[in-house]
């Protein structure tokens, strides 16, 4: 078990890596002396716990303790010189409200989107920036509307996993010294006015009238060389013509209609059409 002279000597050790001086050496020995003179009623003010997803920055006399965060668990502050700061390491989600931009191609259109970003960094969390929470919100909705609008309205709707890994990039770089994690970016909603979606809408329609009528055309063209390839075939073969001719009165018999087929000799056919060349 450590002595109070052990904890003081510790104490002031630190101040002096510190540098704290005469006058700090004087005052954390009297703030030491007064918790040992209030004991134990001053162990609850001097004992604070710090859970697991928590750092505490110290403060000793304005100076940040051992230029590193504290926790988790019990750590000792002294009264009358040290303040300390929770800081929250756990995830946080920072939503962007909806933003006008204006894009590449001059539509405008209204993008909301989400970070999720953590605190790895307590000390600089804390001494670097007012709020850092606050100002990583800010960052991000003016990221967002300066890199978007350098794309079009296509690249916006076609490419935003690439767009969001970029803001992602943006933001780490910016907020490093800050102490803050970027973990991920998305981009939730993209709107567009309603005179540009029906626009986009009769575009994409008649694009699709036009794909339809180009395979239409084909399907006609090679209808047509198949008919062409099977008269040549059943020219070179009457027999074959008969048969297709008897295979039609099949499917004809074959369906429950009204329709009455009288068969011809294809002969007859033949005759008749050579009377009607010589007339």
């Amino acid at each position: 078990m450590h002595s109070p002279l052990f904890f003081l000597i510790s104490f002031l050790i630190a101040d002096r890596r510190e540098g704290l001086g005469v006058c700090g050496w004087i005052l954390i020995s009297l703030s030491f002396l007064l918790a040992l003179i209030t004991f134990p009623i001053s162990i609850w003010a001097c004992i604070k716990v710090i859970r697991e997803y928590e750092r505490a920055v110290v403060f000793r006399l304005g100076r940040i303790l051992s230029k590193k965060a504290k926790g988790p668990g019990l750590i000792l502050i002294l009264p009358c010189t040290d303040t300390f700061i929770k800081v929250d390491l756990r995830t946080v989600t920072c939503n962007i409200p909806p933003q006008e931009v204006l894009t590449k191609d001059a539509v405008t259109t209204q993008v909301d989107g989400v970070v999720y970003y953590r605190i790895h960094s307590a000390v600089s969390a804390v001494a670097n920036v007012t709020d850092v929470h606050s100002a990583t919100f800010l960052l991000a909705q003016t990221t967002l509307r300066n890199v978007l609008g350098t794309q079009s309205l296509a690249q916006l709707l076609a490419g935003r996993e690439e767009i969001a890994h970029s803001i992602q990039a943006i933001l780490d770089s910016a907020t490093e010294q800050w102490g803050i994690k970027v973990a991920r970016v998305e981009i939730k909603d993209v709107r567009i006015p309603v005179a540009m979606q029906r626009a986009m809408a009769a575009k994409a329609e008649a694009a699709r009238e036009a794909r339809a009528k180009i395979v239409a055309a084909e399907g006609e063209m090679n209808a047509s060389k198949a008919l062409k390839q099977a008269s040549m075939v059943l020219a070179e073969s009457p027999a074959g013509l008969q048969l297709r001719y008897l295979q039609t009165l099949t499917t004809l018999a074959a369906e429950n209609n009204s329709t009455i087929v009288f068969p011809l000799p294809i002969n007859m056919l033949e005759s008749f059409g050579q009377k009607n060349r010589g007339g």
